[in-house]
């Protein structure tokens, strides 16, 4: 049975690679391995989610995670029409407290969206969030991806401006606050990280 070994990776790594295996595996069947409670919750979470019945094994401080399709977890639910969701990100930190633990959660929260369906129709920032579509920015290439799989990346032009970074956009395009008004009113769920 094939084992997929994600001790040290940070969160949300295990459950990506959990993912990615009920995806790929044809015997819907193998062996995650994880190296805190944490993840192990999560991954646990994420497959029950999935239909998957999961046993757990712990060996010293690992877990070892029996996921096998197929079994009595509740049903994923996902939403059955294309809905427009809309994520809104007013500064360049995800919660409040440590800037450095904001930048790598905000990071993180990002990439995270690339493996995530349904994908949000536009991802807008505003405030000192533009500084995320910006010259200098560490997920620059994270949004162009998301670019590249059709979410709409929006940065207020006013807030460029009052940051003086509008000639040093580089993902996605400026818009007004009319646009983001619009696209906050008209979507059917909105995101705020």
């Amino acid at each position: 049975m094939k084992e997929i070994d994600c001790r040290g990776l940070g969160c949300p790594q295990p459950v990506l690679r959990a993912k990615q295996a009920l995806e790929e595996e044809k015997e819907g069947e193998f062996i995650l391995i994880v190296d805190n409670q944490s993840s192990r919750d999560n991954v646990e979470r994420f497959a029950k989610s999935q239909r998957c019945d999961v046993k757990i094994m712990e060996k010293g401080q690992d877990f070892y995670l029996h996921i096998r399709k197929g079994g009595e977890g509740k049903e994923a639910t996902l939403p059955q029409k294309k809905e427009k969701i809309v994520v809104y990100i007013n500064s360049q930190f995800m919660g409040i407290g440590e800037d450095e633990l904001g930048s790598i959660l905000m990071r993180s929260f990002l990439k995270t969206l690339i493996e995530l369906e349904p994908k949000p129709s536009a991802v807008i920032f505003i405030n000192s969030g533009v500084r995320l579509t910006s010259e200098g920015s560490d997920v620059l290439e994270t949004l162009a991806e998301l670019s590249k799989k059709g979410v709409e990346i929006l940065s207020c032009g006013t807030c460029l401006d009052f940051y003086g970074l509008k000639e040093r956009l580089r993902v996605g395009r400026v818009s007004n606050m009319f646009e983001i008004a619009q696209s906050l009113l008209t979507a059917d769920r909105l995101i705020r990280p």
